[in-house]
């Protein structure tokens, strides 16, 4: 279940996993999401080494199990809270195992830390084969188009669920809370399958601007959404200008 890159747009891709189009948003209930040890971000190292150990252990047994689907999309967590190092550990024995997709733990603290959310992203990246896939947990629209520009494939759906419950409705921008912002009135129900279509259509956004050159402009336009949007873009560009240059069109 490799991905297929087709297209380039600086480091952001778009390809096709069989018949699926990336970036994509997952439905967390399609896939296999591998048991793993969690840990919290900001802890001791001998917690996050521990953490990374245990789940490298589950994801080793499940895929030696009879759970293991082969002609499935199975996912990985790459634990490590802080420590890059840890990080890149952890995916490196993952993709050995024969996993190619992974799942980003701490996804809702490292948008809170732009740094370590550039720096991490842009080492798993490097650290595995161009086929693997990287997946965001817990993305804001107005942070896809930047994740996506840095190099991730696949955001889980469950944030849609999870505001739906917060009677939050996600747009391109901004999150409303539909308590204060009299925008609309919905059951529950129909405010997952609203953010739901609201995530679909971000990320066809992002699919268009890739085909089109452009999504470095989409993603300097919703830079202003939030000071860690702007900010995390500043770092990537001051820190990591040779892995934007590399895959970017000179014209």
């Amino acid at each position: 279940m490799e991905l297929k890159i087709k297209i380039h747009d600086g480091p952001g891709r778009m390809g096709n996993i069989r018949e699926i189009k990336t970036p994509w948003l997952i439905d967390e209930n399609k896939i296999n999401i591998v048991g793993n040890q969690g840990s919290a971000y900001d802890i001791q190292r001998e917690i996050a080494e521990w953490s990374v150990e245990l789940t490298n252990k589950m994801a080793k047994e499940f895929i030696n199990s009879e759970k293991y689907e082969k002609d499935n999309i199975n996912l990985a967590i790459v634990q490590g809270s802080k420590y890059l190092d840890l990080r890149i550990k952890s995916i490196n024995k993952l993709e050995k195992m024969g996993y190619n997709g992974f799942i980003i733990a701490n996804g809702d603290d490292l948008i809170l830390h732009p740094q370590n959310l550039v720096d991490f992203i842009v080492n798993l990246r490097e650290s595995i084969n161009p086929n693997s896939y990287l997946i965001f947990p817990f993305a804001e629209g107005s942070f896809i188009p930047l994740l996506s520009y840095m190099g991730i494939d696949g955001f889980l759906d469950g944030i849609a669920n999870y505001y739906s419950y917060l009677n939050v409705l996600i747009t391109p921008t901004k999150n409303y809370d539909l308590n204060e912002y009299n925008l609309l009135k919905l059951k529950q129900e129909e405010l997952l399958v609203k953010n739901k279509k609201h995530l679909e259509f971000i990320l066809a956004e992002v699919r268009e601007h890739i085909k089109n050159g452009t999504l470095r402009n989409l993603v300097e336009e919703r830079s202003t959404t939030s000071p860690q949007n702007a900010t995390a873009l500043k770092l990537l560009d001051a820190n990591h200008q040779s892995y934007l240059e590399k895959y970017t069109q000179l014209y």
